[in-house]
């Protein structure tokens, strides 16, 4: 289990919650997953998201798997994940970090939504402390992020 920032291409016309309603709606647990088919303006998109947080953020790897393209921190402060599907997104953070270094992850993990959101139009917002992506407070998401890794710490071990 991770912490997730989500990522969503909202229509016009759309709130955040009606463009995830039809898209969980879309969506057969039972089926495979749909093979990643990027548009040449999607393609363009990751690209630039990949430069940019390697530019700004520093050293990542990146892989294309079936269904998405990953993009993952390398070093400090911490492991940072972006999948990335063309329409959607997804940023996972381990439940593994607290006190500082949760702050730290947290500040990485927001900096890379919004470079997501400016480059590419999705609309990110965090479902754990609910709050969007752009102007949401890292200090808040570190504080959840940090309690949920004490408590796994102390009592699943």
């Amino acid at each position: 289990m991770t912490y997730d920032i989500t990522l969503v291409r909202v229509q016009p016309g759309l709130t955040l919650q009606e463009a995830l309603d039809r898209f969980n709606a879309s969506f057969d647990p039972d089926a495979d997953l749909p093979e990643l088919r990027l548009s040449d303006a999607q393609r363009a998109e990751w690209d630039r998201i990949a430069d940019r947080v390697s530019r700004e953020i520093g050293s990542v790897e990146c892989e294309v798997y079936r269904y998405s393209l990953t993009l993952e921190t390398v070093g400090p402060p911490g492991r940072v994940q972006l999948d990335y599907a063309g329409d959607t997104g997804n940023i996972e953070i381990a439940y593994h970090y607290s006190g500082p270094a949760a702050l730290a992850v947290m500040d990485l993990a927001y900096r890379i939504a919004r470079i997501v959101e400016e480059e590419s139009g999705l609309t990110g917002h965090d479902f754990e402390v609910d709050q969007p992506a752009r102007t949401g407070d890292p200090a808040r998401a570190a504080a959840r992020l940090s309690g949920v890794s004490d408590w796994a710490q102390s009592h699943l071990r």
